[in-house]
C-alpha cells in the first residue's frame, strides 16, 4: 500500500468521529457549488459531488435541505476558499483548506492559534509546494466488474496513482487535474461514487519523539476547532 493508504487509515477515525464538524463543512461545499454552479445537480458536477458526500457521511435530509435553501438566499454571502500555510513546533508543516464568509475573522483565529502553540503562520507558497495535491473516489465495490490490476490498468490515462480495496469501496487516488475527467469515466460506466474529494499529502514526513508529537498535537486539534477551517494537513509522520 502507498502513502495515500496510509495517511488515509490514520486519518479515518478522527475525521468521521466528528460528525458535526463533517456537516457543517459539507454544508459550505453546497452553497459554494450552488452559487458557482446552479441548484441543478444534473448540470452542476460539483454538486453532484458534494450530494454524495453528504450521503456517504449519513447527512440528515434536513440539513442537506437547509444548506440548499441557504444557497439560494440572496442575502447568504459567499464563502471564500482561503488556504493557509505555516510551521508547528519541531519544524512540522502545516497547510489549511478554509471556507470563509469572512477572512479577516480567520485570519486573526488562525494567527492566534499558531502564536499561542509555539506556531508560525506563514506566507503564500512557504509550505504548499512540500504536498502533492490529489483527488479521491470511494467507488461502490460491486460495480467493478475487473480486478485491482486491470482497473489500475483501464485508468492509466487519468495518470491514477493507487487503487485499493477498504472497506468502504474501491478507492482511487489521481492527481488533483483529473478529478473531472475520472468522475465523467465513473458515470458514464455507471460505477457508482459513494464519495469524492482532494487531499493535500506531504511528499516527505518528520518522525518526532511522543514528547514532541504532543506539541504539535496541540496546535493541530486548535486548528480542527476552527469552524473555518475544512481540512488541516501536516507533515509529521503518524
Amino acid at each position: 500500500m502507498g502513502r495515500a493508504f496510509e495517511l488515509r487509515k490514520g486519518r479515518k477515525m478522527k475525521r468521521w468521529s466528528a460528525m458535526a464538524k463533517t456537516f457543517t463543512r459539507i454544508g459550505k461545499d453546497i452553497v459554494m457549488a450552488i452559487k458557482e454552479g446552479g441548484p441543478n445537480p444534473e448540470a452542476n458536477s460539483r454538486l453532484r459531488a458534494v450530494m454524495q458526500n453528504a450521503k456517504a457521511a449519513n447527512m440528515p435530509k434536513e440539513n442537506v435541505e437547509r444548506a440548499i435553501k441557504k444557497a439560494t438566499d440572496k442575502d447568504t454571502a459567499d464563502y471564500k476558499e482561503v488556504l493557509f500555510e505555516g510551521y508547528a513546533p519541531h519544524g512540522i508543516a502545516i497547510l489549511l483548506e478554509t471556507a470563509t464568509d469572512n477572512n479577516n475573522r480567520t485570519v486573526a483565529n488562525i494567527r492566534a492559534a499558531f502564536n499561542k502553540n509555539d506556531g508560525n503562520l506563514g506566507t503564500s507558497g512557504s509550505v504548499v509546494f512540500m504536498f502533492d495535491h490529489v483527488c479521491n473516489f470511494t467507488l461502490k465495490k460491486e460495480d467493478i466488474t475487473t480486478d485491482l490490476e486491470e482497473l489500475e490498468l483501464e485508468l492509466i490515462d487519468f495518470d491514477v496513482e493507487e487503487v485499493f480495496d477498504d472497506e468502504d469501496g474501491i478507492i482511487i487516488y489521481a492527481p488533483f487535474e483529473q478529478f473531472g475527467s475520472l468522475q465523467s469515466y465513473f458515470e458514464e460506466n455507471n460505477i457508482e461514487i459513494i464519495s469524492s474529494g482532494f487531499e493535500r499529502i506531504p511528499t516527505s514526513t518528520v518522525k518526532l519523539n511522543d514528547e514532541q508529537k504532543a506539541d504539535v498535537e496541540k496546535l493541530l486539534e486548535k486548528l480542527e476547532e476552527d469552524d473555518d477551517v475544512n481540512s488541516v494537513y501536516h507533515s509529521m509522520e503518524n
